[in-house]
């Protein structure tokens, strides 16, 4: 059948932006509750654990997102991301 590897090819690459858009939604749709565990996570591999739970839970609390991992994938979450600090310095761990 000549249709076949196009419509496999197909549901795998619809597969993959399943995944990929799922872990973005479920960065953005948390809960004032789901911060803490969020930011626990988020400040687990740093040093200066206190700090950056300070500013993830203040993050966390106007924009109700966290990104994924320990460090980066910033831009899943806009306000997050953007969120600056007086002197331009981003806000957000």
């Amino acid at each position: 059948m000549p249709g076949r590897p196009y419509t496999s090819l197909m549901l795998l690459v619809s597969l993959l932006l399943l995944i990929t858009f799922s872990d973005i939604a479920e960065a953005a749709k948390l809960r004032p509750s789901d911060c803490k565990p969020k930011c626990t996570y988020r400040c687990s591999a740093t040093s200066h654990k206190k700090p950056c739970m300070f500013f993830c839970l203040k993050c966390c609390s106007k924009c109700l997102c966290v990104p994924p991992g320990t460090e980066g994938n910033k831009q899943v979450c806009p306000c997050y991301n953007n969120w600056k600090a007086k002197d331009g310095r981003p806000m957000c761990p």
